[in-house]
């Protein structure tokens, strides 16, 4: 069985066909699919995904694009959703230097609040970090202990061992697949198989080939085939340890 553990079904590219797209999730081998909340109404529709999916659980959070909008009442309302059985990390929160589509001196008190909400819920961080990882880690840092995944891993080496020296864990998506992601294909050497997890970050991200294309769950099962290559061990091989670090880091059942 395999985990997706980030991807966007809440998003309006999946309202033709949702049932069907989870449908076919099922049928490539998934026992369960994360979908994150990366704004306050993407948050509750995460929620209402999980309600209606068996195999769907929930993140709520806001993401740094996010910050510019946020207010006490969009934290409040993030806390509350985060009471819900289904939910089962905050996130996707984090810092977003490279698009800077709200102003840094936004997202970092947001990012520091929201961090302080996983500690105050006990509930795992989903992390967005793009050419932030000074501040990422200085936030973190500050509040350890505290449990992560850094998503769609796009740093250096560096930042890479800085993150697993921490405890954290990594995800990566379809686009090692890609010919010129040689850098990101050596960087999956380097990650412990206990501490990698799977995710398409779908709809964006679709595997080589693919790109323009809606990223769905189900191309997870080529991820897994990917990285099997990259660490030379079989595809059941990585589903077994990623599944078993998915249900870990979220507690799923």
């Amino acid at each position: 069985m395999l985990i997706d553990t980030h991807c966007h079904l809440d998003f309006p590219d999946f309202d033709p066909d949702r049932d069907l797209v989870v449908a076919r999730a099922k049928e490539a081998g998934l026992e369960y699919i994360v979908n994150i909340g990366s704004s306050l109404k993407g948050s509750a529709q995460s929620v209402q995904l999980s309600q209606r999916y068996a195999c769907v659980w929930a993140t709520v959070g806001c993401h740094p694009h996010e910050a510019d909008r946020a207010t006490e009442e969009t934290l409040s309302a993030l806390r509350n959703l985060a009471q819900d059985k289904k939910v089962v990390a905050i996130g996707e929160v984090g810092l977003d230097y490279y698009k800077n589509y709200s102003k840094k001196e936004n997202q970092v008190p947001l990012f520091e609040t929201l961090v302080a909400l996983a500690k105050e819920t006990d509930l795992p961080l989903v992390i967005h970090n793009r050419l932030a990882e000074t501040d990422t880690l200085r936030i973190l840092k500050g509040a350890m202990p505290v449990k992560a995944v850094v998503h769609c891993f796009s740093g250096d080496a560096e930042f890479l061992r800085e993150c697993l020296g921490l405890g954290f864990f990594v995800s990566f998506t379809c686009n090692i697949t890609y010919k010129k992601a040689q850098a990101l294909r050596d960087l999956v050497k380097i990650v412990p198989p206990d501490r990698l997890l799977l995710e398409t970050d779908a709809p964006f991200l679709p595997p080589e080939g693919l790109q323009g294309r809606r990223n769905e769950p189900f191309q997870v099962k080529l991820l897994a085939e990917e990285i099997a290559g990259i660490k030379q061990v079989s595809t059941q091989e990585v589903a077994r340890f990623t599944t078993v670090n998915a249900k870990f880091f979220f507690k799923l059942p």
